[in-house]
């Protein structure tokens, strides 16, 4: 998808009565941007969800998707490590019987890393869309230990959110994993701002958890809301 196609995804569903796009919506619009996101395909009957499980492979993760619920895992409608075919057919039932006829389900590969972050774009009265970084996961309500700077960010703004959180050693070698990506993290910092100052109709972003694969961050979950 490219950037004129995301504005017109945002549009449809503003003209829906819509406040939300769906994870795969939300997704969809952020690769325009080139943030990295984990490979998904939607998939609405279970006659396509073997060419899914192909495209995917094993392990991954099957979610619940639609515009409408935005959090999955309080109505189960997520599961993890999924290894098999058969499981997997199980999954899909058992997720859009949850669903009660409103959207489809997400086939993503499953990311492994274990330090997991946060980042965002919140709009506030005085200083307009600003974007924020932080410990991710359960992780962000309990510590909240987060930064924000104003969007636009330069290179120098994104390095600095970083290394403002009390948990910044996260992004540094430890136990054997390596140290994150700190450029790629940048990046992303500085194209959720971009999002945010090209796309006045996008109130909130919320990439929670950007987990880190080794070195490489990939945002494994995302909510895009809309005014």
């Amino acid at each position: 998808m490219n950037k004129d196609q995301a504005l017109q995804l945002i549009e449809t569903a503003r003209k829906e009565g819509r406040k939300t796009l769906s994870e795969y919506e939300a997704k969809q619009v952020l690769t325009a941007w080139d943030i990295p996101v984990t490979r998904e395909i939607l998939v609405g009957d279970r006659a396509a969800l073997a060419g899914a499980l192909n495209a995917i492979g094993f392990p991954l993760v099957m979610k619940g998707c639609a515009a409408e619920i935005a959090h999955k895992t309080e109505k189960n409608l997520v599961r993890v490590d999924v290894r098999g075919e058969a499981e997997a057919v199980a999954a899909f039932d058992g997720i859009m019987a949850g669903l009660d006829g409103k959207g489809g389900v997400l086939v993503q590969e499953m990311i492994g890393g274990r330090r997991e972050l946060v980042m965002g774009l919140t709009r506030d009265p005085q200083f307009g869309a600003c974007v924020m970084f932080g410990l991710g996961g359960i992780f962000t309500e309990i510590l909240k230990d987060i930064s924000f700077r104003k969007a636009p960010l330069e290179h120098h703004d994104a390095m600095e959110m970083m290394g403002d959180i009390k948990g910044h050693k996260i992004l540094e070698a430890v136990r054997g994993m390596p140290a994150a990506d700190t450029g790629a993290l940048a990046d992303m910092l500085i194209r959720i701002g971009q999002i945010g100052v090209e796309i006045e109709a996008v109130a909130e972003i919320d990439l929670n958890p950007v987990i880190l694969d080794g070195a490489r961050p990939v945002a494994v979950d995302a909510l895009i809301v809309v005014k």
